[in-house]
């Protein structure tokens, strides 16, 4: 791996950590200061009971951003574009993150609705029906993302390439796959980095190609890694990873259900149903997720390993593969080769040098 590619992963791996370890302190000296009391109290000195959540929620995640925005900004646009990555203007990609922040605030302000209803009709057994309702949602907002979310990031249009849309579609028939259509999205207004994708659910389900990989790469090596994407819906990897998902999800309840009254009484909180207490639940799904990602990176590199020999098997271009990997590495600046712990903590696909070496032997 050259010089950048050893530097870039470095500093990504270490904000990484930086990160999670900052919203971690965040969340407890929230809580243990009593501060996320005051924002409750505060708030509802002012604000109608119906809209104590929506505006508890609105503060609490501006407060949030402002806090995280200098670690923000370096992490997704300064080091992007220190390594040659991106182009994005300032202006652009302030205008990202107010619309994501408005998304991921209605998304939040659904799910902790549904959360305070719950827990407040159902004292006992709101661990299950909470668990239920946030994994019905999440596939819904699976199905919604192609329609909805991703067109608000990025202009759609249908693949200009006849001869390549043509073979996809051809592939995608190949392992008895039904797509909608192959469309490729403008990637490069906002990165350099190249990437493709089978998303959606049932009518909504389509190829996506980043310009950045359909004009680098050859149709060999777009098939190659579509070949890859279809097989993990032959090999219901989507299917094993939301049942992976839903459990860690149950489990997760489940836990804040059973020992959520310590730590309540520790942080000097009443109940959960207190929206104070927001942050203590945010911190469980912070240290749960800590803890559950190396098991879950685990899982994914089994299933992209799977893919990768189903696409090779499909393609019979181990060529075009290699070839593919190489180019990847090289303009991702992946970590061909990591430390043990590094892919342990950080991987969920095999590293680059580990899928060319596959392949060679296949």
């Amino acid at each position: 791996m050259d010089t950048a590619a050893k530097k870039y992963s470095r500093i990504k791996y270490t904000l990484s950590l930086i990160e999670t370890g900052y919203l971690v302190i965040i969340l407890v000296l929230f809580s243990a200061t009593g501060l996320s009391k005051i924002l409750a109290l505060s708030i509802a000195k002012f604000a109608p009971q119906i809209f104590l959540i929506p505006a508890y929620l609105l503060a609490a995640y501006i407060l949030y951003y402002l806090l995280n925005f200098p670690l923000g900004l370096y992490h997704s646009f300064i080091l992007e574009h220190k390594f040659n990555l991106s182009r994005q203007k300032i202006s652009d990609w302030l205008k990202d993150q107010l619309k994501s922040g408005v998304i991921f605030y209605v998304i939040l302000l659904i799910l902790f609705e549904a959360f305070y209803y719950i827990l407040e009709i159902s004292p006992r057994g709101w661990w299950l029906v909470v668990s239920i309702f946030w994994i019905i949602f999440n596939l819904i907002l699976a199905r919604l993302m192609p329609v909805m979310i991703i067109p608000l990031f990025f202009k759609y249009k249908r693949l200009s390439d006849e001869a390549l849309r043509e073979r996809i579609i051809h592939l995608a028939a190949k392992v008895k796959i039904k797509i909608m259509d192959v469309f490729e999205i403008d990637f490069s207004k906002k990165t350099l980095k190249a990437n493709a994708a089978f998303v959606g659910w049932g009518r909504t389900r389509r190829v996506i190609l980043a310009d950045t990989l359909k004009d680098k790469y050859s149709h060999d090596e777009i098939a190659v890694i579509l070949a890859h994407e279809f097989a993990h819906y032959k090999l219901k990897h989507l299917i094993k990873l939301i049942l992976i998902n839903s459990a860690a999800t149950i489990v997760a309840f489940y836990f804040i259900f059973k020992t959520s009254s310590n730590v309540l009484n520790f942080f000097n909180l009443s109940s959960l149903s207190d929206i104070a207490a927001f942050p203590v639940i945010c911190l469980y799904f912070a240290v749960f997720g800590v803890i559950m990602q190396p098991l879950q990176n685990f899982l994914s590199r089994i299933m992209e390993r799977h893919a990768d020999k189903v696409a090779l098997e499909v393609t019979g271009n181990k060529e075009a593969f290699i070839s593919m990997m190489e180019k990847l590495a090289q303009q991702n600046l992946a970590d061909r080769s990591p430390h043990p712990l590094i892919k342990f903590f950080f991987f969920d696909h095999p590293p680059i040098d580990e899928r060319i070496q596959m392949a060679k032997n296949s």
